[in-house]
């Protein structure tokens, strides 16, 4: 399975994040630990959302969606 998640910053209020990987719970860590140099000034993270694609290319697809100007508008009226 493939993830597509949304991050909010426990620490910084407004910092949000949007990300794919395969294996959810250990990216979380990864971000929290501060070994994602875009993550690492906002710690520590919570998921806010996240959802789960059987296939790489749908998802990351989905995430690219959610990068941009109608994603951002989506994700702030049904996903943060």
């Amino acid at each position: 399975m493939w993830y597509v998640y949304l991050l909010e910053s426990e620490g910084s209020k407004g910092e949000r994040y949007v990300g794919i990987t395969s294996d959810l719970k250990r990216r979380l860590a990864e971000h929290n630990t501060g070994k994602s140099s875009h993550t690492s000034k906002f710690l520590p993270w919570r998921i806010v959302t996240y959802m789960a694609f059987s296939n790489q290319a749908r998802a990351a697809s989905f995430e690219r969606y959610l990068k941009s100007g109608s994603g951002h508008a989506f994700a702030n009226r049904r996903l943060w």
